[in-house]
């Protein structure tokens, strides 16, 4: 017979909370010999009468008294299952500590008796606190109050010591067993993520380990109160099932006593009930921050943010294998010019695709077909499926505006009105900058005005393309108009469009522009730049206003700019516009001696054309050869200046060197080119030169100014006397 059938229900559920295992900080061999002593005595010996401890002197110890002590622990069966072995570990491990410190208080109070007679002692004590603690004792003991015995088997001190030795015995238990679980929750991942955090912010040593065992012990709590509610619900779930089954014998009992006696039947007493949690009545009420989840309305704002995140994290694409993974493959190998609709219908009918999936398809022809992308990209604004977005519209037009596609961005575009989509303000500003780009100004300025008649204050980078849009046409007024528009918006323009308004306003002399310009630049804090100081010089040097140039000039250097080729050249040519050859020489003379400046190629260009007009045939060639020590080949200017100024000099053949160059070069040639080469061999008689160089010039689309056509008139009739024949035009 097992040591658990010495017990109630009651007691073992309580002793199975300690843990099974022989914990004990007593000796090995001293937790054995208790063991033996109380297992292999089989006592026959009686005790001395007379005795102030035990009244009864003379009893035998009977064979069903042996089989219901803890010697059975020798006769456990196999076939135990493992929460028995606990239970008997654990009671093991409560008698040997018990016997153990009872023997030793034995020992002192009868120092002469043998071992048989002690071993007797012990299992008789043994035995009663056995039957004690299944008279529920064991509430008792935990709460350190001594219950009332029978005088006929101990007496008072007797008992008081072997209860005070039962409780110290289940309080060192409880101990170990606390200890042990706390042990357990010092490495419980909370617990562990806790103390990296504390160590992490500068806790450490004896403070880190008080806060770990404060944590460890908290978790402990939580177990057990969660562990005492769970043992409760079981006991209130056994509770309910007893009285139902009470309930049905009740009512089995009543019908049977009706038929019998037609009397009522006595009411049948129940059993006291477990005490239990109350139950609740009515449905859970969640109030957070006083609002009351519970109500009907939040479940549809749940379903709101259902629908949300289905937006927000789309189903994934249908996977693609099978004949589809063939089709799919097939897709991929098609090339540029192949018909892929016939490709395209059957991967459509075998994967029957949704948005994801033709979606996934785009992306992976982005990123290994892009000739096949724009193709695939918009047939599916027509497609059903593909539920085309105003976004799929704007991505495809904005992808061609940056390739410089402009009829095929126009294609979508008409695409998008056919299907009835209206233009946003993202699709107006994409064609701002495509149709700016482009140059294309009428269509740019209408974009612009869409975006401004739908109420959106167009940003920097839309008024920075319709300004370098007006520039490019020639019209930098209209582009000053509308950066004033920008600063009235509070939008601060960029130096490069300062810069760009700058050059262009200076391109065309206009000195007012340029002017008012640079002075917004300095009210903005933009200081004056090399660059800027250039332009203005060559604005005023194009309307021949050398004093304000050389101004603009002397104010450069003042600054700390160092002058250089271009600065020089443009100050060069503001002095030609008056003829100012002295001037000229004087300022390259005072800058090589104050600043070293060496003349470049576009500085001897200026003068070489002025010494050409002036016919000093010596000095222009003395630059030319400047020119060519710095490797420079003559440009088409020079050789304009050189076709010119040898044709009016009369000498023949540099001058006809000159014209064959200009004659391969033809198509670079511009109107003004053209004007002072014939002007120069009118001039010079080569009048039939001059015809022939009138007719390309009329070949090229250009048309010859009023004085120029005098000339030519009035040298028709010297043209039919050929004084010099011109064999490069042969």
């Amino acid at each position: 017979m097992n040591l658990k059938h010495l017990f109630s229900r009651r007691t073992v559920g309580y002793l199975s909370r300690f843990d099974g295992r022989l914990m004990s900080h007593y000796p090995r061999h001293t937790r054995k010999y208790a063991s033996l002593c109380l297992i292999d005595q089989s006592l026959n010996s009686s005790y001395a009468p007379g005795s102030s401890i035990i009244r009864k002197c003379q009893f035998q110890i009977p064979a069903i008294a042996f089989s219901r002590s803890i010697h059975s622990a020798r006769e456990v069966e196999v076939d135990e299952t493992d929460e028995e072995d606990k239970d008997g570990g654990t009671m093991n491990e409560f008698l040997s500590r018990f016997v153990w410190i009872m023997r030793g208080k034995l020992k002192e109070a009868y120092p002469d008796c043998d071992k048989s007679t002690m071993n007797g002692m012990l299992l008789v004590i043994s035995e009663k606190v056995i039957d004690e603690m299944e008279k529920d004792g064991i509430d008792k003991m935990l709460l350190g109050a001594v219950p009332s015995m029978d005088s006929t088997d101990f007496s008072e001190d007797l008992w008081k010591t072997v209860w005070d030795v039962s409780c110290k015995v289940l309080g060192d238990l409880e101990k170990d067993r606390k200890k042990k679980k706390l042990k357990g929750f010092l490495q419980n991942e909370e617990v562990k993520e806790m103390c990296r955090f504390a160590g992490e912010i500068g806790i450490r040593g004896d403070m880190l380990r008080e806060f770990r065992f404060k944590w460890a012990q908290e978790k402990v709590e939580e177990s057990e109160f969660y562990e005492r509610l769970k043992r409760v619900r079981e006991n209130a779930e056994v509770a309910e099932d007893e009285e139902e089954q009470e309930g049905e014998i009740a009512q089995h009992y009543q019908a049977a006593q009706q038929e019998a006696d037609d009397v009522e039947a006595l009411p049948l007493e129940k059993k006291p009930s477990v005490p239990t949690l109350p139950k609740r009545r009515g449905k859970f009420k969640y109030n957070i921050y006083g609002l009351d989840l519970t109500d009907s309305k939040w479940a549809e704002v749940a379903d709101k943010i259902h629908g949300v995140n289905e937006i927000i994290w789309p189903q994934e694409p249908k996977p693609i294998t099978g004949k589809c993974k063939l089709v799919t493959e097939k897709f991929f190998s098609l090339k540029e010019e192949d018909d892929i609709s016939t490709v395209l219908t059957e991967w459509k009918e075998l994967i029957q695709p949704s948005r994801i999936d033709w979606m996934s398809l785009l992306y992976r022809l982005k990123e290994k077909h892009v000739h096949l992308y724009y193709k695939v990209a918009e047939l599916l604004l027509s497609e059903e499926s593909f539920q085309a977005e105003i976004r799929d519209y704007s991505k495809l037009i904005d992808a061609y505006a940056k390739e410089n596609r402009l009829e095929d961005a126009e294609r979508v575009l008409k695409q998008m009105d056919e299907n009835g989509v209206t233009p946003d303000i993202l699709i107006s500003t994409i064609l701002v900058h495509m149709y700016s780009k482009l140059g294309n100004l009428d269509r740019a300025k209408e974009a612009f005005e869409i975006l401004r008649a739908q109420g959106f204050c167009p940003d920097i980078k839309a008024y920075n393309s319709m300004i370098m849009a007006h520039i490019n046409a020639g019209q930098p007024k209209l582009g000053e108009a509308l950066m004033r528009d920008m600063e009235a918006r509070d939008l601060k323009p960029t130096e490069d469009i300062y810069m760009a308004l700058l050059r262009s306003f200076a391109q065309q002399g206009d000195v007012n522009g340029a002017g008012k310009i640079a002075t917004t630049m300095q009210f903005a804090g933009i200081q004056p730049s090399m660059e800027s100081c250039t332009l203005l010089v060559e604005a005023y040097g194009k309307v021949g206003d050398p004093d304000q140039a050389r101004s603009n000039f002397d104010y450069m250097i003042k600054i700390g700019h160092r002058p250089n080729d271009r600065s020089v050249s443009s100050m060069i040519a503001a002095y030609e516009k008056k003829n100012l050859l002295d001037k000229a020489l004087n300022l390259l003379l005072m800058l090589q001696k104050d600043h070293g400046f060496e003349p470049g190629v576009s500085t001897y260009t200026i003068l070489l054309d002025w010494l050409c007009k002036l016919l000093l045939i010596e000095e222009a060639e003395q630059v030319l050869s400047k020119i060519a020590e710095q490797g420079e080949a003559p440009s088409l200017k020079i050789q304009v200046s050189l076709c010119d100024m040898y044709a009016r000099a009369g000498l023949e053949k540099k001058a006809f060197q000159s014209l064959g160059v200009l004659e391969a070069k033809k198509e670079e040639l511009g109107n003004g080119d053209f004007e002072r080469i014939i002007n120069g061999l009118v001039k010079g008689g080569f009048f039939q030169d001059a015809q022939k160089m009138h007719k390309l010039m009329e070949a090229q689309g250009f048309s010859p100014s009023e004085p120029l056509k005098l000339a030519l008139i009035s040298s028709q009739s010297e043209a039919f006397k050929p004084k010099r024949p011109s064999p490069s035009l042969r």
